[in-house]
């Protein structure tokens, strides 16, 4: 999913769900900025404090993706949520979507709303947990299985303009991947696995992402057809899980929860419609805030839905590093989604796979 869902698609759900405007704001952010938190650089003190930065993200085509730890510790516990079906290793780790892997996921991150990074920690849930809703049939690790037959993509009922846009997109994707790897094109590695697409869905470039596709492919090995990927319908789903969870936090969290709330069943149609409108992404997140600031999916119509700027936590980010005192750290948003990224990622990789029997990391 891109930042018209994981921002302003999270930021609704939550809102409906009954969750303040100030906290579902912090959600919303966290959410986001997930795809968008790539440094790993160190946060130094001048009182000898340290922060380790937690990345959550690469760029999307950054050649650091030539890491194998850093798949497992990046795009398979944040991305690509392993759905645990199958016979093989690799076969299991392909995400599915809603999988019960991923409902014990966001259970347990639910329990620790007591904790001071609860509403970063949400945001995180969310994102990894609508990105089962989007990833599904792609693993976050090299894969044959993640590879497609070569111009076997089809398009249902799309707009002529929007299919030359996207199809723009798609080549704009694959040149990069290209000069990106041409120094090694004559080199069996691993790097040459992630050009021909077997790192996660690199091989239908953002297809999988944009809410209003409906379409279809096939697989490589084993040759197989994908059926038909709705995404309207499975970003439609993805919405509504997000709403329960979110739903479940607010009637457990009256800190952060409204005295009324939205039923899902009443804006459902508005978001469907949201999610059809066949448009680059500035098109699709006004749609969002077209809805919201007529009154169409939850109450206090005209209250609008700030802009997202990932600035915000990096240039938070970079004040923190040389100051005097480390303990100013404690309060800041940044700090306490580092400390959200860490609790999700030792839980994924080191208690929920396992409990599982994947081995991941």
């Amino acid at each position: 999913m891109q930042l018209d869902m994981h921002y302003y698609g999270t930021y609704v759900m939550a809102r409906a769900a009954g969750i303040n405007a100030e906290a579902a704001q912090i959600i919303a952010y966290a959410a986001q900025f997930v795809d968008d938190n790539a440094n790993k650089d160190s946060i130094n003190f001048k009182d000898a404090g340290r922060i380790d930065a937690q990345a959550t993200a690469h760029h999307a085509l950054d050649i650091k993706n030539i890491s194998k730890a850093d798949q497992r510790q990046i795009w398979v516990p944040f991305h690509f949520l392993p759905g645990n079906e199958g016979n093989s290793f690799t076969e299991r780790l392909i995400c599915r979507k809603n999988s019960t892997i991923s409902q014990e996921m966001y259970e347990h991150n639910l329990s620790l709303s007591d904790k001071e990074y609860a509403l970063e920690l949400l945001g995180i849930t969310a994102h990894v947990y609508a990105d089962t809703f989007a990833h599904y049939g792609f693993s976050g690790i090299s894969s044959r299985k993640n590879k497609i037959i070569n111009n076997s993509i089809e398009f249902q009922d799309l707009k002529p303009e929007i299919k030359k846009y996207i199809t723009k997109k798609e080549k704009e994707f694959r040149k990069k991947y290209k000069s990106e790897t041409g120094f090694l094109t004559n080199i069996k590695s691993f790097l040459i696995e992630i050009a021909s697409g077997a790192l996660g869905h690199g091989a239908v470039a953002t297809y999988p992402d944009r809410p209003y596709l409906v379409w279809n492919f096939k697989y490589e090995k084993p040759k197989r057809n994908s059926g038909t990927r709705n995404n309207p319908a499975t970003f439609l789903e993805g919405c509504e899980a997000l709403y329960k969870m979110f739903r479940k936090f607010a009637e457990n969290n009256s800190k952060y929860a409204e005295s009324s709330y939205t039923q899902f069943s009443s804006i459902k149609s508005e978001v469907e419609k949201i999610l059809f409108t066949q448009a680059n992404k500035k098109g699709r997140i006004k749609a969002w805030q077209n809805a919201v600031k007529n009154g169409k999916l939850y109450q206090n119509a005209g209250e609008g839905i700030f802009k997202y700027d990932e600035k915000i936590l990096h240039n938070q980010r970079n004040s923190l590093d040389k100051k005097k005192n480390s303990r100013i750290a404690l309060n800041k948003n940044v700090y306490r989604f580092y400390q959200a990224a860490s609790v999700h990622r030792n839980f994924v990789l080191r208690t929920l796979l396992p409990r599982h029997g994947l081995v991941v990391a």
